[in-house]
């Protein structure tokens, strides 16, 4: 029988992921090229979801399958874990069909004496591994890790700041679909179909992406918890506005005011100049430097904001690989932080922003420099940190948004 393009899709995709290290959203995009929409959303699904759920997608075919993963040749190892899924997490989807085409897949790699053994496997997966999964445990960090899927150091995170409720809540939450939401640019005169956001003022809800719309520059995808962020740092016409780790831009191209986005790789510092230019964001100028490292002329600025390099912790819905890379980074946050406040005049604010949820990143890192941190929570009670009032953090398991820690410092200091 011939696989479908969905499953032929996902299945190059998991092979990529897992065997040569490719980010997932980009070997996708290359991978899905000619897919009709309703095609491309399966294939998303099948690829997202098998790279996400891999923990415990793996313990189960070594239980039932009763081969150790790592053993298997990559093309059955990635067939397994695609079928598993499709049986596992997939209402709607024939037992048949996922055991036959993963079957297909391994015979297409060329491995005929494989096929046997992964047909057998396959039909022990379809009448077991559902309930086998379900019965997984989750009474401990390490438990709730492999249910759902998560590096331990994550599950004991998540266990210590928010507790085993919350903290199964948000793991559960982070491997759901992300929402699809944009920002309205209203730098461009257009009617765009979607649900406006009831907090957050140029958020758009939409069932999907408008590829032409995105194209001529009328909207860009940013989740609710982004925009945030650049709607913190509250910049106005006649102010000068340091973006430190600018690109793609979709923060950049928010703010008011005479902006200097500045981006250290030379590739996305032209990726960010062309999207700025789609945006019509004229009010932004960009300059490709290292944050740690700015030309001497880069002084003197009313705001700043750093939306630092992370561990992504709260934006692993929409990133399937990140958490299985995920390295929290708070020597560097704490470091792009003081180059900020160098730049800033005194009594000017610094925006620091990161999308994820780990305190040693996020509040550890603000209170490390010895800034002084404003009242955010009183503008946003909404997104009011649980512990940390004066900062703002999104969860997804309640606000249905990426995650993001928010914080605005105040510059005591002269700028030097």
């Amino acid at each position: 029988m011939a696989v479908s393009p969905a499953r032929r899709v996902a299945y190059d995709v998991l092979l990529r992921v897992f065997e040569q290290d490719a980010y997932a959203d980009r070997a996708f995009r290359s991978a899905a090229e000619g897919l009709d929409s309703r095609e491309r959303a399966f294939a998303q699904r099948l690829a997202y979801g098998a790279v996400q759920l891999v923990r415990p997608l793996d313990l189960g075919i070594e239980k039932i399958g009763r081969r150790p993963v790592r053993k298997l040749d990559p093309p059955v190892r990635a067939a397994l874990r695609l079928g598993a899924l499709q049986l596992a997490e997939l209402q709607g989807v024939p037992a048949r069909a996922a055991v036959d085409e993963s079957v297909e897949l391994v015979r297409a790699a060329g491995l005929e004496r494989a096929v046997p053994f992964t047909n057998a496997v396959m039909r022990r997966l379809a009448t077991s591994l559902a309930g086998f999964l379900h019965s997984l445990p989750a009474g401990t960090p390490h438990e709730a890790a492999i249910k759902h899927s998560y590096p331990d150091w994550v599950a004991e995170t998540w266990w210590r700041e928010l507790g085993p409720e919350e903290a199964i809540a948000l793991m559960r939450v982070q491997n759901e679909p992300a929402e699809t939401v944009v920002r309205v640019n209203h730098r461009r005169s257009a009617q765009l179909e979607g649900r406006p956001d009831a907090e957050i003022p140029a958020a758009l809800h939409v069932e999907r992406v408008d590829e032409a719309a995105l194209e001529a520059g009328l909207l860009w995808p940013q989740s609710r918890g982004s925009q945030l962020a650049g709607l913190a740092v509250g910049s106005r016409e006649g102010e000068r506005v340091l973006d430190l780790c600018a690109a793609p831009g979709g923060k950049a191209t928010q703010l008011a005011g005479e902006v200097v986005a500045v981006e250290k790789h030379p590739g996305r510092a032209r990726e960010l100049e062309e999207n700025c230019a789609r945006l019509g964001a004229t009010n932004v100028s960009v300059v490709c430097a290292d944050g740690l490292a700015l030309p001497g002329e880069l002084k003197g600025f009313d705001r700043a904001i750093v939306d630092a390099p992370c561990s992504n912790l709260g934006a692993l819905a929409a990133r399937p690989d990140a958490r299985w890379r995920a390295t929290p980074a708070p020597e560097l946050q704490l470091a792009l932080l003081r180059a900020a406040a160098e730049r800033v005049r005194s009594a000017g604010t610094i925006v620091y922003s990161v999308c994820t949820i780990n305190a040693a990143e996020n509040e550890d890192v603000v209170d490390a420099t010895g800034l002084t941190a404003l009242d955010l929570g009183a503008e946003w009670p909404g997104f009011r940190h649980p512990r940390r009032p004066e900062f703002l953090l999104t969860l997804p398991h309640v606000h249905g948004t990426s995650g993001f820690f928010i914080a605005r410092l105040r510059v005591d200091g002269p700028a030097s």
